[in-house]
């Protein structure tokens, strides 16, 4: 008789076929687990790289970027003559980012920003490749008109933590999960996207411009 499998379970058995030769991914990860910091773990992290390379992306735009572990792998995936736009509110944040990403040798591909993540993508402008959403989940909503109007065609408008741990499937009402409910909604039912849900970890959303 066959045996459902969990989650945690699919998420272990895919972790353990990654090498274990990347130091600075590595330290990062165990930064992560000492303070109890979200980031989106490697499984996440590998398929934002191949996302990335598979639309051959030279500009990325991060909508709320922690201490830069999702900007290893777009850092990666755009290449040397690439560009990926960090935004957060955390002046020690940056400077970790700037401490994990040099020692990857790939800080001169980043340009962060000490400001709202929205309020940066206004002020920066310009088309980008894709736009990587992982702000305050009450602000989810407030993220997909701009996302979509500085998006090229064809470009990937990327959010994390869809499934918010379950919340939204449990009833539960605070402005987190409202707002995680909310965009989904909009984003579906957004004429000028097409997406879909990758069931992994915590839930990315991955929407096209078409």
């Amino acid at each position: 008789m066959s045996q459902e499998l969990t989650v945690a379970e699919i998420e272990a058995f895919l972790t353990r076929q990654y090498a274990a030769d990347d130091p600075v991914r590595q330290a990062m990860e165990a930064y992560a687990r000492e303070r109890s910091f979200p980031i989106v773990g490697p499984l996440v992290g590998r398929h934002l790289y191949q996302l990335a390379r598979m639309i051959g992306a030279r500009r990325v735009f991060e909508l709320g970027s922690g201490f830069g572990y999702s900007a290893l792998f777009f850092c990666r995936a755009v290449g040397p003559q690439g560009t990926v736009h960090c935004t957060d509110l955390s002046a020690e944040n940056i400077r970790l980012a700037e401490k994990f990403l040099t020692q990857a040798g790939l800080w001169e591909r980043v340009v962060y920003h000490l400001e709202d993540a929205l309020a940066a993508l206004e002020r920066t402008g310009g088309e980008w490749d894709i736009i990587y959403n992982d702000v305050s989940k009450s602000l989810y909503p407030q993220t997909i008109e701009p996302a979509y109007r500085h998006l090229r065609p064809g470009g990937l408008f990327i959010t994390d933590n869809i499934f918010w741990g379950g919340r939204p499937l449990r009833g539960d009402n605070s402005p987190s999960t409202a707002g995680v409910v909310e965009f989904t909604r909009r984003l579906f039912e957004h004429q000028g996207f097409l997406t879909t849900v990758l069931p992994i970890r915590d839930g990315v959303a991955v929407a096209l411009k078409l």
